[in-house]
């Protein structure tokens, strides 16, 4: 069974957009295996709590980047 696993720091992306990676990573399974990747591809994405996350010994946080938080937090 094809997996994907993506994990993204907490509200960062809409339910549209979640909604688009799952569309998107099956397709791309799909195009690589065949159609019977389609009923089998499972993807999860995880989202990881402000802080919880870095890159080279460094802790990340939202404000530290400066990112915007999307407005529409409801899961789809």
């Amino acid at each position: 069974m094809p997996f994907a696993n993506f994990k993204v720091p907490e509200k960062t992306l809409t339910p549209e957009q979640k909604k688009e990676i799952v569309i998107r990573t099956t397709e791309l399974y799909v195009e690589i295996y065949g159609e019977r990747a389609r009923n089998n591809t499972m993807v999860l994405i995880e989202e990881v709590a402000d802080g919880g996350w870095g890159i080279s010994g460094n802790v990340l946080t939202l404000a530290m980047l400066g990112e915007a938080t999307p407005t529409d937090t409801i899961d789809v």
